[in-house]
């Protein structure tokens, strides 16, 4: 408690002082994660790529490679067989193949799994499908960085708004470069991971926003630079407790929250990290590079 009241009271850390190596930093991994993804692609699931996937439970520990040697006796083509969360559980998934249909596939595979143990669920999807999923899951991250940056622009100014979407895009580019750096797999599930990580980097980058404004009304004639090195000391205690609580409760569903929710999971925890350091190394620091209004005393905005 001491520590935390400390940051709270006594902080004074030049952050601005660090912009050139952090902003130097984050475009080599902006950089690394674009030729990432251009060198190694993205490893998608089922939701992706179309495809027949199904979970075998049995009471005993199940030999994946017993299973690997019968299922390509069947010429299904690509077939990955991995553990799900024991070795009592695997995860069979079959990519969609143009020459089969892909329920007779299921099928095939469903009577050859039966004798390692219990289905437990399986999932279909074709190739058109997935192939509109992946363009939904484009959309709707573009939509929801859109409609953030109309958000700032209108409670702000331009300048805010701009430091505020770069630094989304920063934090969107990175998590999906590691994604692809490590070839986890990236599903629907992740989707809907980026699309929360954006929701709560902005939500973090608007506190520091806040206080900077404030700060502009009341001290119209201290320096920008100083000014915005004060404002992000006085939110670091915010900033420092919300991003640790909300990772405790991350760590734990990672942890014991199951397979299902695994990768989601690592892609919240990753985007926490890197929205907590974007809000506070990235998105003031453009704000200092961009320059802003001084005096807001006739701004009604709240």
């Amino acid at each position: 408690m001491k520590t935390l009241k400390l940051i709270k009271q006594n902080t004074n850390i030049k952050f601005l002082k660090y912009k050139k190596i952090t902003l130097f930093i984050s475009l080599i991994f902006c950089l690394l994660s674009f030729f990432s993804v251009f060198i190694n692609g993205l490893n998608f699931g089922i939701d992706f790529k179309g495809g027949s996937l199904i979970e075998v439970k049995s009471e005993e520990s199940i030999n994946i490679s017993n299973v690997r040697s019968r299922l390509s006796s069947l010429n299904l083509g690509d077939v990955q067989i991995q553990n799900f969360g024991s070795e009592k559980n695997i995860l069979v998934r079959v990519e969609a193949s143009s020459s089969e249909n892909n329920s007779s596939v299921l099928s095939i595979i469903t009577s050859e799994l039966v004798s390692f143990g219990e289905i437990q669920r399986t999932e279909v999807v074709g190739p058109k499908i997935s192939s509109e999923l992946i363009q939904k899951g484009i959309l709707a991250i573009i939509s929801a960085v859109g409609l953030m940056l109309f958000y700032i622009w209108i409670r702000f100014e331009w300048q805010f708004s701009l430091g505020a979407v770069l630094a989304l895009i920063h934090d969107v580019i990175i998590t999906i470069g590691i994604f692809s750096f490590f070839q986890i797999e990236f599903n629907l599930s992740i989707i809907a991971a980026l699309l929360t990580i954006i929701g709560y980097s902005m939500n973090d980058t608007v506190v520091v926003y806040d206080r900077i404004r404030e700060n502009l009304r009341k001290y119209k004639k201290q320096d920008l630079y100083d000014l915005i090195n004060s404002s992000i000391n006085q939110t670091l205690s915010r900033t420092v407790l919300t991003s640790f609580t909300t990772l405790l409760a991350l760590f734990s569903l990672y942890i014991f929250g199951g397979q299902v929710i695994k990768g989601f999971t690592l892609a919240m925890i990753i985007g926490v990290f890197i929205g907590t350091y974007s809000s506070t190394f990235i998105a003031s620091q453009l704000l200092h590079i961009l320059g802003v209004k001084r005096d807001w005393s006739k701004n009604n905005n709240n």
